[in-house]
């Protein structure tokens, strides 16, 4: 079995020691690496390669927020998950716009938390409720006064993949509903990505949110 490579970056020492002893509890799930603030798990990305990087907002030296954009501009191909306290809108978004894939909070449970690692690491998008809410808000607006014409970029099946990723719906639920394999959904995806110019759903669904190409209903 592959194990899924994580790099763990939380300042509060025994949150992360209980958070490495919890997932490594699972045979597919290995702390590679932990970081006790911002620059430090900026460096630890480069050299250890992980699958996934699991961080909190606030951390010295360097936040999550810088923290991310980093990491993004040296294009390293590593998906981050956000598992903070903070539900805070200006965090949110800044994150998420940033190149975060998943943005959890910590009242979730363990067993959400652990499918929430292998969501991402397969290249799902995980969003609290609370964040799926407040960037549903965020969006309701703009959503029917951008740029429309999507048809120019994406094709009705890349729009309608995208619509069911803004619900919230892993590959395989995306391709149940499509009657199509997980490899087709993934196909579609990835050409969404390189059409738009991204690299996660979250930021596929985002961007498609903000020109109006998907609806919220």
């Amino acid at each position: 079995m592959k194990r899924i490579k994580i790099l763990l970056a939380e300042d509060h020492v025994l949150v992360r020691q209980s958070l490495r002893d919890y997932l490594e509890k699972e045979d597919d799930l290995e702390v590679i690496g932990e970081a006790g603030d911002g620059e430090e798990l900026v460096a630890l990305a480069q050299q250890l390669n992980p699958d996934i990087i699991i961080m909190d907002v606030a951390m010295p030296k360097l936040n999550g927020i810088k923290a991310t954009k980093k990491i993004k501009a040296m294009n390293l191909p590593v998906p981050i998950l956000i598992l903070t306290a903070y539900d805070i809108d200006q965090y949110i978004f800044s994150l998420i716009e940033a190149g975060a894939a998943g943005y959890l909070l910590k009242d979730i449970d363990g067993e959400e938390l652990k499918e929430g690692i292998r969501r991402v690491s397969k290249g799902d998008s995980v969003l609290h409720p609370t964040v799926a809410r407040k960037l549903m808000e965020r969006f309701r607006t703009n959503s029917k006064s951008q740029d429309m014409r999507s048809f120019e970029i994406l094709t009705d099946r890349e729009i309608e993949t995208l619509e069911l990723a803004a619900q919230g719906k892993s590959n395989k639920e995306i391709a149940d509903h499509l009657n199509v394999t997980v490899h087709t959904v993934e196909s579609h995806l990835g050409h969404i990505f390189n059409k738009l110019g991204v690299g996660s759903r979250t930021e596929a669904v985002v961007l498609a949110l903000k020109k109006g190409w998907i609806g919220l209903d």
